[in-house]
């Protein structure tokens, strides 16, 4: 419960909010109060903490996304979710959008709308994009992500297949990538097909290993339940009762791109991932398979397209400034 002294956007005011669970403040402050640090940093607020009250002091509308900050926190301590430094960092900066209030929540303290349970832990969105995103995971066919590195795309994709897979809703999870990175060829890599390729897929196992415990990814690659392969790898094949996922998808050609599209099979998703603005073939974004198949199917009746941008990277919050220096509009 807040009580907030009266004041105008843009004057100086005080807040205080009230915790009813004095034994979860510890893990709502964060390590040595690095929680409340972090609020004071992003929001230019002053907050003080005595037992299981917090004093919140600045200009009205950032001690206002300060208590919303600190009420959603509290709400996911309350949930048991992991509150780590990103979580926060995402936190503060989706208490910039009004327009999630009521998405992301039922009430105060109860299970949010939009979500992915797997084995390890449940997700719920870390950035505004993130909710119309994980809506499309759970409902359309085929769905392309687009925008910057670290905004979850590949990652909240992978969970989404994790959790069909575990219901029974699909039967397979099928991963795939080009073996093609920052001019390098698999030719001049050393070891067997697996060893030249598994390194490229390092970030699909990496989201894989965060949503099934070690042993059950190990049991389900071995079963064929779990696949991940190169893109060369889907030519000549039909993926039915599949949850298909397409990473790195800017560094395929538009036949390559024609070819796994055309793969696709009934009762599947398929998810196709990738940063238009980090094309590594040969001829750059001209002759990205994505670029291209983004300007043919958008807007076709059962394709969903989903664009996300430096404010939905839920790295630090440098990455985001540094995404925007690099590809925003005064590159």
């Amino acid at each position: 419960m807040a009580k907030k002294a009266q004041a105008q956007a843009g004057d100086m005011s005080r807040l205080e909010i009230t915790f009813d669970r004095p034994h979860l403040i510890n893990t709502v402050f964060g390590e040595f109060d690095r929680n409340l640090v972090a609020i004071e940093n992003r929001l230019g607020v002053y907050i003080s903490a005595r037992g299981n009250r917090v004093q919140i002091e600045g200009e009205a509308g950032a001690i206002a996304r300060a208590r919303d900050v600190l009420n959603d926190i509290y709400s996911r301590v309350m949930r048991s979710e992991e509150i780590d430094p990103e979580a926060v960092q995402a936190i503060i900066s989706m208490s910039a959008e009004p327009t999630l209030d009521g998405i992301l929540r039922k009430d105060e303290g109860g299970a949010p709308e939009v979500m992915i349970r797997t084995r390890k832990k449940t997700l719920v969105p870390r950035s505004a994009t993130q909710v119309p995103y994980m809506q499309a995971l759970a409902r359309d066919e085929i769905i392309f992500a687009l925008g910057p590195a670290g905004t979850g795309k590949t990652y909240l994709a992978v969970a989404q297949a994790v959790a069909m897979l575990i219901t029974g809703a699909v039967d397979r999870l099928i991963l795939s990538r080009p073996a093609v990175e920052a001019g390098e060829r698999l030719g001049f890599l050393p070891g067997d097909m697996k060893e030249k390729v598994d390194p490229y897929l390092r970030p699909i196992y990496d989201a894989l290993h965060d949503t099934l415990p070690v042993e059950q990814v190990e049991r389900r690659i071995a079963s064929g339940e779990i696949e991940i392969a190169p893109l060369a790898f889907m030519r000549g094949r039909t993926l039915s009762d599949a949850f298909i996922i397409l990473d790195e998808a800017q560094n395929t050609t538009p036949a390559q791109m024609k070819m796994f599209l055309t793969r696709f099979g009934m009762n599947s998703r398929m998810v196709i991932c990738g940063d238009p603005n980090q094309v590594d073939i040969p001829g750059g974004a001209t002759y990205s398979g994505l670029n291209d198949a983004v300007q043919r199917l958008e807007g076709v009746e059962g394709i969903t397209t989903i664009r996300f941008n430096s404010s939905d990277v839920v790295r630090h919050p440098l990455v985001g400034r540094i995404v925007d220096a690099y590809e925003g509009p005064n590159a």
